[in-house]
């Protein structure tokens, strides 16, 4: 009932489709602490993450789903390579305890769980007073930035362009030094031989 008020009207197929989403994001969340590889758990971990973002979306949030979605794929997905490439474990694969002290870790957890779930169900939702906003995702970037949304735009350009930058700045020979301007020299100009391109 109360999933189905939040959904709004004619929302039988969406009920449903919340509650997969809910059981999966649940399941996955609890896979995080008892998978045994860091590889594994990304990946748990990165699907509780997208159902919870296909939860936001039923809500009509498609600004914030989407945000969700990339944010955590993006996140996720860099972990998983960077254990594969620097781990001691190779690639994060090898059995390992995600947590210690187990009995008090699933205590913790489950009271935790359970009180959050307890308020969803016994705290009164408010009434919706008044009209959405026309474009949901300006009023978000209004309430959260003010008057300063042209400034974290800016600023958002600016650190990108310094990322790149400072990437083309660290490399100090590129593809076109090595290889020539046309890329067709038979044998990569390399300081030190038996690197990428020989």
């Amino acid at each position: 009932m109360l999933v189905a008020q939040m959904l709004g009207p004619a929302s039988g197929p969406s009920v449903v489709l919340f509650w997969m989403l809910a059981v999966a994001a649940l399941v996955s969340g609890f896979g995080v602490f008892r998978l045994n590889s860091m590889a594994q758990v990304t990946f748990a971990l990165l699907a509780s993450f997208v159902a919870v973002a296909g939860e936001v979306l039923l809500l009509g949030l498609g600004y914030l789903g989407v945000v969700i979605v990339l944010m955590m794929v993006i996140e996720m997905v860099i972990m998983a390579v960077f254990m594969i490439m620097y781990m001691m474990n190779p690639a994060g694969l090898m059995p390992m305890a995600m947590y210690h002290n187990k009995a008090g870790a699933m205590i913790i957890s489950v009271g935790t769980f359970v009180l959050l779930a307890a308020g969803i169900l016994l705290v009164p939702w408010p009434q919706r007073a008044g009209e959405p906003a026309p474009d949901p995702t300006f009023a978000l970037g209004e309430a959260l930035m003010g008057g300063q949304m042209l400034t974290m735009m800016t600023l958002g350009v600016a650190l990108f362009a310094t990322i790149v930058a400072t990437v083309v700045l660290a490399t100090s020979r590129g593809r076109y030094d090595r290889l020539g301007d046309d890329l067709r020299r038979p044998v990569a100009d390399d300081p030190v031989p038996g690197g990428v391109g020989r």
